[in-house]
């Protein structure tokens, strides 16, 4: 993967290690910069109200992929559950725990399985924007069971992602390459390579490879691995101005989030 910082038109090299955009101390800290104002005016409100139905005070909450831990420590505080975070990345995890106050402990994923954690433990999980990060279908599928593995029988599963046909928009946070040197009119199959720019909290643009996962491909991937009750929404800014901080409502005009909304919040139970 290749991964560079933008600002005022000149480009320099940004933290990479390991193969992986943030991979390693320093892309640890990368992704730690990254402002997400579109996700926290479209995306984490409404995984944390459909969190909130189902989760409260005692219930346990996994963030799987939790980064370094923002969006754990948040929900935490919101929903008031104790929260475990998780990844793969032991970086992320160490950022996560110098700041992430709020949430309870932290877990490494090794070999694909969440170290320390027994079968059916969580009430819920949520899991945001880790499919980026995920080459193939199989891979997926590894996440999706390990969840699972976790959830209790009937409890959800809340996933966040980018819908990759929002291509070419210039949105508050992000934009996703339109296509470059392939066929910018077809639509990203799965697994295909694409590259999304990021707004950096100094306002530069920090420029990433991920990996595309139409969001219409996701149900039948989740019911593969013993999902079932499957409800997708596309979060509108209209139904935002509700749920986000008014003071990020204010700070952009959210033009193209309006024009057509660029993530998904998808929502499973695991079955009995």
């Amino acid at each position: 993967m290749s991964n560079e910082a933008e600002s005022d038109g000149r480009s320099r090299p940004a933290p990479e290690a390991g193969g992986g955009a943030w991979y390693g101390a320093a892309g640890a800290e990368a992704f730690a910069a990254v402002e997400a104002a579109t996700d926290w005016m479209l995306g984490y409100p409404f995984v944390f109200r459909a969190l909130s139905r189902r989760v409260g005070p005692g219930s346990v909450l996994v963030d799987y992929g939790c980064g370094p831990g923002r969006v754990a420590d948040r929900a935490a505080r919101q929903l008031g559950a104790r929260v475990v975070g998780v990844d793969t990345s032991p970086d992320m995890l160490a950022l996560a725990r110098s700041g992430a106050e709020a949430v309870a402990e932290f877990h490494l994923v090794e070999g694909g399985r969440v170290t320390g954690l027994p079968d059916e433990c969580a009430d819920a999980v949520m899991c945001n924007h880790v499919l980026a990060s995920l080459p193939t279908e199989d891979a997926v599928l590894a996440v999706f069971t390990e969840i699972r593995r976790l959830l209790r029988p009937g409890a959800p599963l809340v996933l966040l992602s980018t819908d990759p046909d929002c291509a070419g928009l210039d949105y508050a946070s992000l934009r996703i390459d339109s296509g470059g040197g392939r066929a910018s009119a077809a639509p990203y199959r799965p697994g295909e390579e694409l590259a999304v720019r990021l707004r950096r909290t100094d306002g530069s643009w920090q420029q990433v490879r991920n990996h595309a996962w139409p969001v219409a491909v996701l149900p039948a991937l989740l019911e593969r691995c013993g999902f079932g009750d499957l409800v997708q929404e596309r979060p509108t800014v209209d139904e935002a101005l509700g749920l986000a901080d008014p003071a990020l409502v204010r700070a952009h005009d959210w033009a193209a989030e309006r024009s057509r909304p660029p993530l998904v919040v998808t929502r499973a139970d695991a079955k009995n």
